[in-house]
């Protein structure tokens, strides 16, 4: 289908896009990479009547070391990350995460800042701000404040954005040398979404766990964080049986919900499975 009709505007700077959202108010949407909105436009899902279009703001994009912290501008594309030095000695997880979503032609228009301010379950991105302690840089017509992703998603396409406010950055911690992760994603074809996704980040401590985080997607309406199943394994050496409970307690909080991709009792079982794979690989990687 082709778009209800809409107003163009192209802002060069923050404090501009920010003006034109809170002028424009409830029927304008800001742009990035465009494609989750854009299908929702041709669908008559979204029918805003002004798109704020991002794209020539350059202090959104970029990759940069701060202290002890990655920070990546809103704009920066997948591809992008995908080329980073940073993100591959800071954040490997983010390579391989990266690598598995949709494909090349969507990774090099889609920004780290649409994939995880938009709300939606089935992005793969918004488990692994959850796994990493990921804090947003949001601004808007009251100033700019930062939230962490574990307190930013609500419900399904709801969050924590006040009307008028951006996503203008993503500050992640570098991990520890020697840590293991693994993003596990089930997806019927390349470009679909995940069926069930886990991310897992881990250290190792003499032979035990001494830190571990497990993040789950697309088996809520909202990004999920495991933390029990995550705290059963701290202190424990990795074998099948701690694996398997893990496994157990990541699927007690799972509530997908039915579609093409499956129904509901084989989503939360491939769930399991995908937690399962992500430890044990997480665990081989660590030093």
């Amino acid at each position: 289908m082709i778009p209800g009709t809409f107003d163009y505007h192209r802002p060069s700077t923050v404090a501009d896009a920010i003006k034109l959202l809170a002028e424009l108010g409830e029927e304008a949407r800001p742009l990035a990479g465009g494609h989750s909105l854009i299908p929702m436009m041709k669908l008559r899902m979204a029918s805003p009547e002004h798109l704020v279009d991002l794209h020539a703001i350059t202090t959104l994009k970029g990759i940069c070391r701060d202290g002890a912290n990655v920070v990546i501008g809103a704009m920066t594309t997948q591809h992008e990350m995908l080329q980073s030095s940073e993100i591959a000695s800071d954040l490997p997880i983010f390579i391989e995460t990266a690598r598995l979503i949709a494909d090349p032609q969507v990774r090099y228009c889609g920004t780290i800042g649409g994939n995880v301010a938009n709300g939606d379950p089935g992005n793969d991105l918004p488990a692994l701000m959850l796994v990493l302690g990921a804090t947003y840089r949001l601004e808007g017509p009251s100033g700019s404040r930062d939230i962490p992703a574990r307190d930013f998603y609500q419900g399904a396409y709801f969050t924590a954005l006040e009307p008028g406010e951006i996503l203008t950055s993503v500050s992640i911690p570098a991990q520890p040398s020697g840590h293991g992760y693994a993003y596990e994603k089930l997806k019927r074809k390349v470009g679909d979404y995940a069926t069930a996704a886990a991310a897992v980040v881990l250290t190792m401590d003499g032979g035990r766990v001494a830190h571990c985080s497990i993040g789950l997607t697309n088996l809520a309406d909202t990004p999920l964080l495991a933390e029990e199943a995550a705290a059963s394994l701290v202190g424990g050496s990795l074998d099948d049986a701690s694996i398997a409970r893990a496994a157990d307690l990541a699927r007690a909080i799972m509530a997908p919900a039915a579609d093409a991709r499956g129904p509901v009792e084989y989503k939360i079982h491939v769930g399991g499975i995908m937690v399962a794979r992500a430890i044990q690989r997480a665990a081989a990687r660590a030093a």
